[in-house]
């Protein structure tokens, strides 16, 4: 049936979770091991007090990666990588993972057989299972669906909706350097088109290339913080950009925040391609806005600052507000400036 224009909702209208809350806002849940549904970086399943989480990640050609720069080994590790960090995001446990693909005609076997060398690589370095999935022909290029499952202890559990009025806000390891990294293969891309006998160096670019290429689940942030005792209020993985992800973080935990610019971790190589790509590009902007880290966002109370102040790998960045504060960002000139999620968009 044909859709009537007159009523027509354009998803570049919408953010991912508003889309995903406007689907599945109705749907009820029926089953007593169905304890915690849509809203987080997985679902919890179980009766007892052993709790099995369960996520799941798509990627497809031409929106969540370009073919013309992404080795099919690092494309593998990479789709595992992100489901895994679901899992971190929770802080459980990955233990098994189902991969589903759709190709075409386009790929040969030895192809897949390096998607799925990429794949074996990521499950070994984190003790993960690959268990099943499914193949399908595709007419459209690759897509890859990731299922992972993980476990956690009810009580050990972290949601995005238990930050609290003055807790502290933390991230791991540095921020906006995978956009980065895509900027200098996107930057690349273009001169090669233009000259196929172009040879790009890339050397001096390896960190931001890797952080994007190649991104790692931080499940070691998730045992450190296990090793001091410290259980996160809530946590999310900075999967689009950290001011759409503060900006979760407030919405479900209904509250403000107040985060310091000074405090963000950037790396210089960040810095470095921004000033190449443009005098007005401000590696902030890479921070807040970027994507694809999949370093932690979480929160903690004031009382586990001992703990965590000096923790390998973990960055304070500032703290909760009451409950109706705006989500705001200081700069070091004392300027307040208001986040505003600038991540996912449909574009199809």
């Amino acid at each position: 049936m044909a859709e009537n224009d007159e009523r027509r909702t354009e998803l570049s209208s919408l953010g991912e979770f508003a889309l995903i809350h406007r689907l599945t806002d109705d749907f009820p849940l029926h089953n007593d091991s169905s304890f915690r549904g849509i809203g987080d970086d997985c679902a919890v399943i179980g009766t007892g007090r052993h709790k099995t989480l369960v996520t799941t990640q798509t990627m497809a050609e031409g929106v969540a990666f370009d073919m013309t720069f992404t080795p099919l080994r690092h494309l593998g590790y990479k789709a595992v990588t992100i489901a895994l960090s679901n899992i971190a995001a929770m802080n459980g446990t990955p233990r098994q993972v189902l991969v589903s693909i759709a190709v075409s005609n386009r790929f040969s076997l030895e192809a897949l057989e390096e998607l799925y060398a990429g794949i074996r690589l990521c499950c070994d370095r984190y003790d993960v299972d690959l268990v099943g999935g499914d193949t399908s022909s595709s007419r459209s290029g690759l897509v890859i669906t990731v299922t992972a499952v993980g476990e956690a202890e009810e009580g050990a559990i972290t949601y995005r909706s238990g930050a609290h009025e003055k807790d502290l806000i933390c991230v791991s390891g540095d921020l906006g350097s995978a956009y980065s990294g895509l900027l200098i293969l996107e930057r690349e891309k273009v001169t090669f088109q233009a000259d196929p006998n172009f040879k790009p160096q890339l050397d001096e670019y390896s960190y931001v290339l890797e952080r994007y290429l190649k991104p790692e689940p931080r499940l070691d942030i998730v045992e450190r913080l296990r090793q001091r005792g410290i259980v996160p209020t809530s946590m999310i993985d900075v999967s689009d950009g950290l001011a759409s992800e503060l900006l979760h973080l407030c919405d479900l935990s209904e509250c403000g925040c107040e985060v310091y610019e000074e405090r963000l971790p950037i790396d210089y190589q960040t810095s470095r391609v921004c000033s190449e790509m443009s005098k007005n590009m401000l590696p902030v902007s890479n921070a807040l806005n970027g994507g694809e880290d999949y370093e932690l966002l979480f929160t903690v109370a004031q009382s586990d600052y001992e703990r965590i102040k000096d923790l390998e790998g973990i960055h304070i960045i500032g703290y909760m507000t009451e409950k109706g504060a705006p989500a705001v960002m200081v700069t070091p000139q004392n300027t307040t400036i208001t986040l505003r999620a600038q991540g996912w968009q449909a574009n199809v």
